[in-house]
């Protein structure tokens, strides 16, 4: 493969991920209400914070050497990803 194609593929990816994340934070609300993205833009953000702590927490299984950080630092994210999610959602 060559590099080009490497680097669309890699852009369609994260364009995929965006998209996916915008209207599972619920992108149509503020279309339809007529209200701010203030909130989509925050469940954007959560979302890719719980995503790189999953990120981690796979490395920590697939790798040898730094095991401890990457389980902790996964964790920590998971963790700061539900705090946020708690705060958004006016539960604490």
């Amino acid at each position: 493969m060559n590099k080009i194609s490497f680097n669309v593929l890699t852009g369609f990816k994260y364009i995929y991920l965006v998209t996916f994340f915008a209207l599972l934070a619920g992108l149509f609300h503020p279309l339809i209400t007529n209200t701010s993205f203030d909130g989509v833009i925050t469940g954007v953000l959560i979302l890719f914070v719980g995503l790189a702590g999953g990120v981690l927490l796979y490395r920590s299984a697939t790798s040898e050497n730094r095991r401890g950080v990457f389980l902790g630092g996964g964790f920590t994210l998971m963790a700061i990803s539900l705090y946020y999610i708690f705060q958004l959602t006016g539960r604490v």
